[in-house]
């Protein structure tokens, strides 16, 4: 059975990166721009591993990811966090997340990121 990721970001360019990336790596993506949501469909989708932007226009993927970590059912899902801010002195940690990674990022870096995090579950 496929390793499935859900992947949050609000830039349609990246996700469609990310997303064809990660199919192609023989995993089954499920993307959205929409960070309203975004709780329920991990709930309905159950994730193995879940991507979140950090900026994003109504929120950010910090807060979400903390909501997913104290979350009764996605609380030992990996989170990764991917932002273009990573040298602001934010903590991305703090949030909970098992791993960022620096936009622009280098797609296999990306790959291994997901790898290391998914042998974590």
């Amino acid at each position: 059975m496929l390793k499935r990721i859900l992947v949050l970001d609000d830039n349609m360019d990246i996700l469609d990166i990310v997303h064809e990336v990660l199919t192609y790596e023989q995993f089954e993506v499920k993307s959205t721009s929409d960070s309203s949501g975004i709780i329920t469909i991990a709930e309905n989708y159950n994730p193995d591993l879940i991507i979140l932007d950090f900026k994003l226009m109504d929120t950010n993927g910090g807060d979400i990811c903390r909501s997913m970590k104290s979350h009764k059912i996605l609380h030992k899902t990996p989170v990764i966090i991917f932002s273009a801010y990573t040298t602001n002195n934010v903590d991305f940690y703090s949030f909970g997340c098992d791993a960022v990674i620096a936009k622009p990022f280098d797609l296999t870096e990306l790959i291994n990121t997901v790898n290391q995090c998914l042998s974590l579950n």
